[in-house]
């Protein structure tokens, strides 16, 4: 462990990376978006780049060829069927959450989250959910994990190979402003480790810390919600910032913080172009 700890550490400490130098030069989404998809093909230039949506799995061969085994009955299947039945199910109203989201919510994970020109916010699945809910009377779901992993998960299964196509409206600075407060957070240092997001995602995708193997920053939301071994059940994207904010040894904030949608913003575009491929399981 104390080994794994110590490459972090010392990758932590480089001056910055490939992208952070290409940003100096002309900081916008489009080109962030080139740079960082630049960094990873050229750093991993055999892994085809729809196969970094498969994280660990796409770096490791062992890895992966356990997870294709596990495929055949992957253990997020009890959330599809809990999230089918959820969905459908009417409220005390009458309505489901067909009646809150396009396209009666089939076949659209791919574009949350997305910037709400109206409230000046960040949108993601998760808080649509919920926000679907409260305005039928109903009792919000825990961001986490359960029910809401289960509906996201029967959501993202409905747009599987459909590429993420998440839009920052350049006509609206407070859009652009979610964006680089999101890429901010992703490359800020915090907790007792002294790491950001990118430590591990950027600095260090592939090598191993303790037994799991770090993925990839790129492609890095589009498996989820996500099964994984450690949790011994499903979990959001609230459930994985805030656990890797444990495991820095910082203090998580509160699951759909602004900061954490934010953040989800920013990695969901560099993400564009790139298929869901949730639910997912990991180790």
């Amino acid at each position: 462990m104390m080994r794994g700890l110590a490459l972090l550490m010392a990758l932590a400490m480089l001056a910055g990376t490939q992208i952070a130098r290409a940003e100096v030069t002309a900081s916008t989404p489009e080109n962030d978006f080139k740079a960082f998809r630049d960094f990873f093909t050229n750093k991993f230039p055999k892994v085809p780049l729809n196969d970094f949506v498969n994280g660990p799995y796409s770096m490791d061969e062992g890895l992966r060829k356990q997870w294709i085994a596990k495929e055949d009955f992957p253990p997020y299947d009890f959330a599809l069927d809990h999230g089918k039945e959820l969905f459908e199910k009417p409220f005390k109203n009458g309505k489901t959450f067909a009646d809150c989201f396009p396209n009666k919510g089939i076949g659209i994970r791919q574009n949350y989250p997305y910037f709400d020109d109206k409230t000046n916010e960040v949108i993601t699945l998760e808080l649509a959910v919920n926000q679907c809910l409260e305005k039928n009377g109903e009792k919000p779901y825990n961001y986490m994990k359960d029910d809401m992993a289960a509906v996201t998960a029967y959501m993202a299964f409905t747009s599987r190979g459909k590429p993420f196509d998440i839009k920052i409206p350049k006509d609206n600075p407070k859009a652009v402003e979610a964006y680089e407060k999101g890429k901010q957070y992703f490359y800020q240092r915090r907790g007792q480790l002294n790491f950001s997001c990118a430590s591990c995602h950027i600095q260090a995708p592939g090598e191993r810390i303790r037994a799991e193997v770090l993925a990839p920053a790129l492609g890095i939301l589009n498996a989820m919600p996500i099964y994984r071994s450690e949790w011994g059940g499903m979990g959001t994207i609230s459930r994985r910032f805030t656990s890797c904010n444990s495991q820095v040894r910082g203090v998580p904030l509160e699951p759909q913080a602004p900061e954490y949608r934010n953040l989800e913003y920013y990695l969901s575009y560099m993400a564009n172009g790139l298929p869901v491929s949730g639910p997912g399981s990991r180790p």
